[in-house]
């Protein structure tokens, strides 16, 4: 078993073809083939079931790819930490963001990172936290922005800034409208708009008005949004409140903005980390990437007084 012949079984997984597996990894597709063979050989398993169009890895094999994601992941490291240990940080990043994040801070971090002018490589990609969380125990991504605590003996997490919960209050909603703040009784889930069940800030605004213990909810709607801003629209147009982080109030017309209401007596916060697998090695870039998303957003956020407020994913 050689690093090359992982790299080929990961190439036929990405494509799901052997020809295109080929023709990317600049080999004949005999080669690749023949490469592919001798590893099932040495191991004694199918990796991939060549009777389906496309190809596809069998059960075993599905498992056999994931480790050679991480094992050709953390080969690659040990170059990059021999660079950064000469002082030469460079190469790519692959990130993923979670989609109540990312129109938030990814315009303010780019920007930085084009200002900073690293030799750094941002891929990006927008995904819900349990598919970014299975990417980085796969190998295929580097760093996750998410929300934490996440409690996941595979990674680890870097806090970097704090983001408060506020309340967005259609003018319909007459008596809780008047109010300058919100009790957290004030958040009833008969009139609050909520994301879809794949995002961690559907569960955490369940945690801040305390629905999880209580049965037979029922909604204004069956429909539930994939997006912040859609709540904020919905509410626009119809009645009943929602629930919005802080740095989305920029993005709102100073109109929406007397819409906004703080919590009273409570500071509910939201706890934002770059998160990695546990043999993550680039610590420089990883380090350079923190800074880049201080600098990237309100340094309010970056109060460590914050943390004892964060709500529970």
């Amino acid at each position: 078993m050689n690093i090359q012949q992982l790299e080929y079984i990961i190439a036929v997984d990405n494509f799901r073809h052997f020809a295109k597996a080929a023709e990317a990894s600049f080999v004949t597709q005999p080669t690749l083939s023949m490469m592919i063979q001798k590893l099932e050989e040495e191991l004694g398993v199918k990796i991939f079931d060549r009777s389906q169009l496309p190809v596809q890895p069998t059960p075993i094999g599905a498992q056999v790819i994931n480790q050679a994601r991480v094992i050709v992941s953390q080969v690659k490291q040990v170059k990059d930490i021999v660079q950064e240990e000469k002082g030469i940080v460079k190469g790519s990043l692959r990130i993923g963001i979670i989609p109540t994040i990312s129109p938030y801070l990814l315009p303010n971090l780019i920007q930085k990172h084009t200002e900073h002018g690293f030799d750094i490589e941002l891929v990006i990609e927008e995904a819900t936290t349990d598919q970014i969380m299975e990417k980085l125990a796969s190998g295929t991504l580097d760093v996750g922005i998410l929300a934490t605590p996440l409690n996941n003996d595979r990674l680890k997490e870097h806090p970097v800034y704090y983001e408060k919960f506020f309340a967005y209050v259609s003018p319909e909603e007459t008596s809780l409208y008047a109010k300058k703040e919100l009790d957290e009784d004030d958040l009833n889930i008969n009139r609050l708009w909520l994301l879809t069940e794949v995002h961690c800030f559907r569960s955490q605004i369940l945690r801040l008005c305390n629905m999880r213990k209580k049965r037979n909810i029922h909604t204004l709607l069956s429909y539930e949004a994939g997006s912040i801003a859609t709540l904020v629209r919905i509410v626009d147009q119809n009645s009943g409140l929602t629930i919005i982080p802080e740095m989305a109030i920029d993005h709102l017309t100073e109109e929406q903005k007397k819409n906004v209401r703080p919590m009273k007596k409570i500071t509910p916060v939201r706890e934002i980390s770059l998160v990695t697998r546990k043999e993550f090695l680039r610590e420089k870039m990883l380090n350079l990437l923190i800074k880049e998303v201080k600098d990237a957003v309100p340094s309010s956020f970056l109060s460590q007084d914050l943390k004892k407020f964060v709500v529970a994913i």
